[in-house]
């Protein structure tokens, strides 16, 4: 079974930090989002993986055949982004000949019981109940989890069950066939040829879906729920850094959880709770807490609450919530 992971997207709800970084390389909780998610898949046994890459898709690239030696791994560019089911076309060649393929969103962390979703003898969707379900795809089913519509983003929803994007499908070459005739019609959803309508279309001819409902689901589209997912995770074990293992940091005061990354500087400060500090970051005289701070970061003089700072950018003498991008300096001294 092969894994088809879409990481084409701009990500542009998490502007200014993905004009240089793809969203699926954004830290939380010590790691990229990506890595989350190819984690659990390979704990699952999925060891053959086809990523759909486009803006950006050298990073992501260079990054899962750095991260991710031991995967059979495979690249294929999505030049138009015109919606997950495009994405998904666009890696037709690389599985149009496979039984079945399972597909998980490159920007969706999930807690799920994947071995119940690769045991179903029939496709199936993972699902979660959320609070507006007008901005997912949306699935009704019965008590048996036989699903019976997917809609997607509905104006009128009859079911606050989200698709949360993940997906095994048995009848891959349906699957593209459905995908190919939105195309064809030229049938969109908010202007975009979407999988959930590929899927739908594959129900109306017979093919059976279930509903799983998964534990937990986090798409870390928006600073917002990075943040929160940031927190949900350091709190959880194995996330954050041990108490005992962390280097002793002058005049510092740590409030875990947090997770602090490799030969990182950081003196007269209080750091935390549900912090993430990536490699190599320059801390003096500040006070951190529910932020992420990326890779090569200086903060001096600072005090920081809800914040998002970028790879290599350089804040001095403040005391504000931000959302600054990589490669950025603001000095407020």
């Amino acid at each position: 079974m092969k894994v088809v992971i879409p990481v084409a997207g701009a990500g542009t709800r998490l502007r200014p930090h993905t004009y240089t970084q793809p969203k699926p390389l954004m830290p939380v909780a010590g790691k990229p989002i990506i890595c989350f998610i190819v984690d659990k898949l390979a704990e699952a046994g999925l060891t053959d993986f086809v990523f759909v890459i486009g803006y950006l898709g050298d990073k992501v690239r260079d990054f899962i055949e750095h991260q991710y030696p031991h995967l059979k791994t495979e690249f294929v560019y999505q030049e138009n982004r015109e919606g997950s089911g495009h994405a998904v076309w666009t890696a037709h060649e690389a599985i149009e000949d496979e039984d079945e393929v399972f597909i998980a969103f490159g920007d969706t962390i999930f807690d799920a019981d994947l071995q119940q979703m690769l045991d179903c003898p029939h496709s199936c969707i993972g699902v979660k109940t959320v609070a507006d379900p007008r901005e997912f795809g949306v699935a009704e089913f019965n008590e048996q989890g036989v699903v019976t519509r997917m809609v997607e983003k509905p104006r009128i929803p009859k079911s606050n069950m989200a698709i949360v994007g993940l997906y095994k499908v048995k009848e891959v070459n349906t699957l593209l066939r459905a995908v190919e005739h939105l195309m064809y019609t030229n049938q969109r959803t908010v202007g975009e040829i979407q999988l959930t309508d590929a899927l739908q279309f594959m129900l109306q001819q017979g093919v059976p879906f279930r509903a799983i409902p998964v534990n937990n689901w986090f798409d870390c589209g928006r600073k917002e729920v990075l943040l929160e997912t940031n927190a949900m995770l350091l709190g959880q074990r194995g996330y954050a850094s041990d108490a005992f293992s962390l280097p002793v940091f002058e005049n510092t005061i740590i409030i875990h959880p947090v997770a602090i990354g490799a030969n990182c500087r950081i003196a007269n400060s209080i750091i935390g709770p549900n912090v993430t500090i990536g490699n190599n970051v320059g801390i003096n005289s500040a006070i951190i807490k529910d932020s992420i701070i990326g890779n090569f970061a200086t903060l001096d003089d600072v005090v920081l609450r809800h914040s998002v700072v970028g790879i290599d950018a350089a804040i001095k003498g403040m005391n504000l919530s931000l959302n600054i991008g990589d490669n950025t300096e603001i000095d407020f001294a």
